[in-house]
């Protein structure tokens, strides 16, 4: 990965990578082009429209703000590509909202595509957003939902060397003491870091 400019150039070790398809063998052979690069005009609108087909409220203000953050040095929004084609994104907030963070770039808002998961899409995403962090910081955290909708990354950040921060549950930034009641929503996290270098 190389910046320049205040943008980030995510260079991949290859620029074809052999995904794993889902389902039958009669797949196995499949070869696709999967990119990453930083979020770019245009990408707003196509991004929200594919969130909307999954009937995700996740509008094209959000992709601009994003983009505009990015400009601002504030965030780096990498967004994955399959044969051109949008498959998911990452992005990196460098300074994370939440206070134990202090110093610590926050990997955020973390999506690949349903139909695109499981053949090595997310893993790229992370080992692009990772090496980009580890450019700046030996340390990048991350926070994860609780709900069932969170199982696969729950499970993939313990895989990739993520350890729970010690500070148990976390409720829109704040920890949650015992006894409390929350609503178990997107703003009910764990948070994690992981050792870079």
């Amino acid at each position: 990965m190389t910046r320049g400019g205040g943008v980030v150039r995510v260079a991949a070790p290859s620029p074809v990578k052999r995904l794993r398809p889902r389902g039958r063998s009669s797949q196995a052979d499949l070869v696709v082009d999967l990119a990453i690069r930083p979020l770019r005009d245009g990408d707003p609108e196509i991004i929200s429209a594919a969130m909307a087909a999954l009937g995700w409220n996740k509008p094209v203000s959000q992709y601009e703000n994003y983009l505009a953050e990015q400009r601002a040095g504030v965030r780096s929004v990498l967004v994955a590509t399959v044969d051109g084609e949008y498959a998911g994104y990452v992005t990196v907030r460098w300074e994370s909202p939440y206070e134990p963070f202090e110093g610590i770039p926050e990997i955020q808002d973390f999506n690949v595509l349903p139909k695109l998961r499981r053949r090595g899409i997310g893993g790229a995403l992370m080992d692009a957003a990772e090496a980009l962090v580890a450019e700046r910081s030996p340390v990048v955290g991350i926070g994860v939902g609780l709900y069932p909708d969170y199982g696969q990354a729950q499970r993939m950040y313990v895989r990739r060397g993520y350890l729970p921060d010690g500070r148990g549950l976390i409720y829109d930034g704040r920890q949650v003491p015992p006894m409390e009641t929350i609503r178990n929503d997107d703003s009910a996290t764990l948070m994690f870091t992981k050792q870079l270098r």
